[in-house]
């Protein structure tokens, strides 16, 4: 039995849950916590956390994380959306919240919270044997999911949300009758071609999370009579949300809405933004009946935790786990990577983090974010065979794909991606002046060893099928290269040598490359059988990398 904790770093609201795990994977709820912070604000982009906002933010987290440990908790996993994801002084929150709270904030994009919507709300409703809808109302944005079973079909994110709305149309909560037209043709014309999406793929039953829909469900059941429902239980109609939405958008001051029997306070300048987000929702995708789910994002990082400590056993050299490597092959294929190509040079790339792991102390996270820079490298030549090292970095930075990574990694990615030709990384790069010193350094080590790898496999002909580090020496760091019986590797050596000129900064030694021939040929790829595949396509020209 172990107990473990997860805290969602919401726009509005801090969300703390504390659950025991057993053997089998079932977890019991030991303690919840919920306090709200209103950490964002703005009508358009939340670009940034006010000084008051991230002390109460922090001052939230300590006493959470105190909470957890009193519980029992071994580990507590926080995980930050919308206000925290679109701040520029995100750095200066996430680091002031691991010192002064003892807290890591793993920052995530919006595809990859509803991701995690998704897992927590499965756990809640009986949805594997029906397509659905999902929504969650935030603060700040707004998340829909098209699931059939388990699957995800569509995830998407959008900037909308009852705190963003509010700042934008109703300041200080007050409404009149402009402002509430406003707002209805404002968030029809955000929601743009996502009804027709939605409508595209169908679903038959609609399920809502979040604060603000559950308190719009409570509400409606008081107003039916049904005063003891239980959060998880509940539902309401169109009819009934169309009823509620009238009333509040007719108290046109916070103070007139609590005469609402069942609005808690603190949602009362808030919730007229929620309510209309709702209603043109029911209104333009056609829903009739919501149900509600009382487990969200919270519960779904809750799970992704115990998914990943329960993962089946991985391949012994690539350890991407499924969610994350269907995710990097998708990108991939999306942008006509040659995945043989790529793959061998990240079999390459691997060994060399491995055989230089006392050097580097790097962990098997950060060999997991290895192998996927090393998989994705390429991708940018997709738009142009100039500067694509660059385009590489924004495909990866900006991709909806990237399913289990957070933020913080799909950078980290990125950068790789970006550093694996050309300069080195340097502090005048704003992006990567941007890294904290820790993933600067990792974001060097990957950089420089993936360099050398792609070197190995330059004329893309995989005569190079091994690499070892051999013992190092004082000034001297040598690698063995296999190679197959009689082939010619002098584009290979030549191109090796010259790019491990970071590989010596970093390690302080001169990089020493000798051959070794190989009694087989190529080394075999086990990525899913994807590169066999792929084995026919036609091989990029030597300029590529």
């Amino acid at each position: 039995m172990s107990v473990i904790a997860a805290i969602d770093v919401g726009t509005n609201s801090f969300h703390l849950v504390v659950a025991s795990v057993d053997a089998e994977g079932h977890f019991e709820v030991l303690t919840r916590e919920r306090e709200p912070v209103r950490l964002g604000s703005g009508g358009e982009d939340m670009k940034r956390l006010e000084p008051d906002a991230m002390d109460r933010g922090i001052e939230t987290l300590g006493r959470m994380r105190r909470i957890a440990t009193h519980a029992g908790a071994t580990s507590v996993t926080a995980v930050a959306t919308s206000a925290v994801r679109e701040a520029d002084n995100r750095n200066e929150f996430t680091e002031r919240a691991r010192t002064e709270a003892g807290v890591d904030i793993e920052v995530v994009s919006g595809v990859e919270e509803a991701r995690l919507i998704h897992l927590g709300v499965l756990a809640a409703v009986p949805l594997l044997d029906k397509r659905h809808l999902l929504i969650d109302i935030g603060g700040g944005s707004t998340e829909f999911i098209i699931g059939d079973g388990s699957e995800p079909l569509l995830l998407r994110s959008l900037k909308l949300g009852s705190i963003r709305l509010t700042d934008r149309f109703f300041p200080e909560g007050r409404t009149c009758e402009q402002s509430v037209l406003e707002c209805r043709i404002y968030i029809e014309s955000f929601l743009g071609h996502l009804p027709s999406e939605i409508a595209e793929l169908g679903f038959e039953t609609a399920v809502g999370s979040s604060g603000t829909i559950a308190a719009l469900a409570r509400i409606c059941a008081i107003r039916r009579g049904d005063r003891d429902s239980r959060t998880g239980r509940l539902s309401f109609t169109a009819k009934e949300l169309r009823s509620l939405t009238e009333d509040l958008v007719n108290a046109t001051e916070p103070a007139h809405r609590l005469a609402i029997e069942g609005l808690e306070e603190r949602r009362a300048d808030i919730i007229v933004g929620g309510v209309l987000l709702l209603e043109q929702t029911f209104k333009l995708l056609g829903i009739k009946r919501m149900e509600v789910s009382d487990y969200a994002l919270r519960e779904g990082i809750l799970f992704e935790q115990m998914r990943r400590a329960a993962a089946p056993e991985l391949d012994a050299f690539h350890r991407l786990e499924d969610l994350r490597r269907s995710g990097v092959m998708y990108v991939a294929n999306s942008y006509h990577e040659d995945l043989g190509h790529a793959e061998h040079i990240t079999d390459l790339a691997l060994e060399l983090f491995d055989g230089l792991g006392s050097q580097h102390g790097l962990d098997d996270e950060d060999r997991e974010l290895f192998e996927a820079a090393s998989l994705l490298h390429n991708v940018g030549i997709f738009i142009s065979h100039s500067a694509h090292h660059r385009h590489s970095y924004y495909i990866i930075r900006n991709s909806e794909h990237l399913t289990g990574f957070t933020e913080r990694e799909i950078e980290i990615i990125a950068q790789v991606a970006r550093y694996h030709r050309k300069s080195a990384p340097k502090s005048k790069h704003a992006d990567f002046a941007s890294l904290s010193s820790t993933d600067k350094n990792k974001v060097r080590w990957m950089a420089a060893m993936l360099r050398v790898a792609i070197g190995l496999d330059r004329s893309n002909r995989q005569v190079v099928t091994r690499v070892r580090v051999a013992d190092a020496r004082p000034h001297e760091l040598r690698l063995i290269a296999r190679v197959s019986p009689g082939a010619d590797t002098s584009v290979e050596l030549f191109t090796a040598r010259a790019r491990s000129a970071l590989l010596e900064v970093i390690t302080g030694r001169t990089v020493v490359i000798q051959l070794e021939v190989a009694e087989t040929g190529k080394a075999v790829h086990p990525t899913n059988g994807l590169a066999a595949s792929k084995a026919a396509a036609p091989a990029e020209p030597a300029s590529q990398h």
